[in-house]
C-alpha cells in the first residue's frame, strides 16, 4: 500500500518539489497540501493521511506547535518536520513536540525519503541525522559547566523570580556574597542577564519550564498564569 502524504509549507516552491519527489516514487501519494496551520488539522482529519510534512517556520503559526497540535488530536500520524534552522534548541523542540523525524531542508533526497518512510511505520519514535551529535554537544555543555550545589541553589531561586536580596535573605547569605554567586553563575551560563541566563539553562536542561500556579480571575474562571521574569541588563543593575 502507498504512504498516503499531506503538505505543509508556506513556500509554494517547497511544496511543489516536495511533490514532484514524492510522486516519483511509487510507494508514495500525495493527497493534499496546505500554505499555513490555518485549516491544517481539518485537511488532515478529512485526508487522513499516514505522515504529513511540517515546516518548522509557517507564514501564521508556529510549526512546532502546529506538530504538537497534530500528535495530541492523531496519535497514529506520521510527523515529519522539515526545517532550514539546524540549530540544536530546534532539533531538541522537535523532539519534545512528539515528531516522528526532523529534516533539513538541504538533506540528501533519500534522507527526506528516509524520514517520510520511517514516520509511516514508526510514527511515536524519532528520528534525526544530527540527533546523536545534538545529544553528545548538551552532555558537554552540562558537564562543562559543573554547577556547584551552591549554584545550582541560585540558579533555582533567579527560577522561581527572587530578586538578589530575597536570595540573600534565602540562603542566609549577605546581599554581596549572593550577587557574586549570581555572577559566577551567569560567568558560566555566558549571560548578561536573568532572562538569559534561564533561557541558556533551559537548553542545556539544567531547569526545567515551570508555568506558575493558577490563579482565579475576576469572572470566577481560572487561567494559567507565568511567573514573570525581569531581565537585569548587568550585574550593577541586580537589586
Amino acid at each position: 500500500m502507498s504512504i498516503r502524504l499531506v503538505l505543509i509549507d508556506g513556500h509554494t516552491l517547497i511544496r511543489y518539489g516536495l511533490r514532484c519527489l514524492a510522486e516519483r516514487e511509487q510507494d508514495i501519494e500525495v493527497l493534499g497540501e496546505a500554505g499555513g496551520a490555518d485549516g491544517a488539522a481539518e485537511l488532515v482529519a478529512r485526508l487522513g493521511p499516514d505522515v504529513v510534512t511540517v515546516d518548522v517556520a509557517l507564514p501564521d503559526a508556529d510549526g512546532l506547535g502546529l506538530a504538537r497540535d497534530l500528535r495530541g488530536r492523531f496519535e497514529g500520524l506520521g510527523i515529519v518536520v522539515l526545517t532550514s534552522a539546524g540549530a540544536d534548541e530546534v532539533l531538541f523542540r522537535a523532539l519534545d513536540a512528539g515528531v516522528s523525524a526532523f529534516v533539513s531542508k538541504t538533506a540528501p533526497v533519500e534522507e527526506v525519503l528516509g524520514a517520510i518512510r520511517h514516520a509511516a511505520v514508526a510514527a511515536s519514535s524519532f528520528t534525526a541525522a544530527g540527533l546523536a551529535d545534538a545529544l553528545a554537544r548538551r552532555r558537554d555543555g552540562t558537564d562543562r559547566l559543573a554547577l556547584s550545589p551552591r549554584e545550582r541553589e541560585v540558579l533555582s531561586l533567579l527560577q522561581d523570580g527572587l530578586s538578589v536580596p530575597a536570595i540573600a535573605r534565602t540562603m542566609y547569605v549577605s546581599q554581596s556574597t549572593a550577587k557574586t554567586y549570581v555572577g559566577r553563575l551567569y560567568e558560566k551560563l555566558g549571560a548578561s542577564s536573568r532572562a538569559q541566563a534561564l533561557m541558556t539553562a533551559l537548553q542545556l536542561g539544567l531547569i526545567q519550564y515551570q508555568p506558575a500556579p493558577e490563579s482565579r480571575t475576576g469572572g470566577g474562571g481560572r487561567t494559567a498564569t507565568v511567573t514573570p521574569v525581569a531581565p537585569t541588563r548587568n550585574l550593577a543593575g541586580l537589586r
